[in-house]
């Protein structure tokens, strides 16, 4: 939880300077270490078995994981989503406003404090 908090600390800051990309990039991270995270606490086998196979997390494993998670986490993957977003419009795209950055981190912010007793 102390890397995720950080990013989100630094997505704020990011944020409030109207740095859209490095904000967005920076929330799409939180979300991604959540993903990590709770693939290991849910023991999500064949995902872990992939990312070992594999040799680091790829963007089709996270979208994995989000999607088993679901069922027990509901609105898990629909946060990675826009997490996913954020990434590819706000960070590598540079295509989203400041608005659309701000909605998108509430959705993204959110879902991660709903499940927060599940991260620590």
């Amino acid at each position: 939880m102390k890397n995720i908090i950080s990013y989100l600390e630094e997505a704020e800051e990011f944020l409030r300077r109207g740095d859209t990309i490095q904000a967005s990039e920076k929330y799409y991270k939180a979300a991604e270490e959540a993903i990590k995270i709770l693939s290991n606490r849910f023991r999500l086998v064949s995902v872990l078995e992939e990312v070992s196979k594999k040799g680091r997390w790829k963007a089709e494993t996270l979208f994995k994981a989000a999607r088993l998670l679901d069922s027990s986490l509901p609105g898990i993957f629909t946060m990675w989503k826009n997490a996913w977003k954020l990434h590819e419009d706000g960070f590598h795209e540079d295509s989203l406003d400041i608005e659309m950055v701000y909605e998108l981190k509430r959705k993204v912010v959110d879902i991660l404090l709903k499940y927060k007793d599940k991260l620590t």
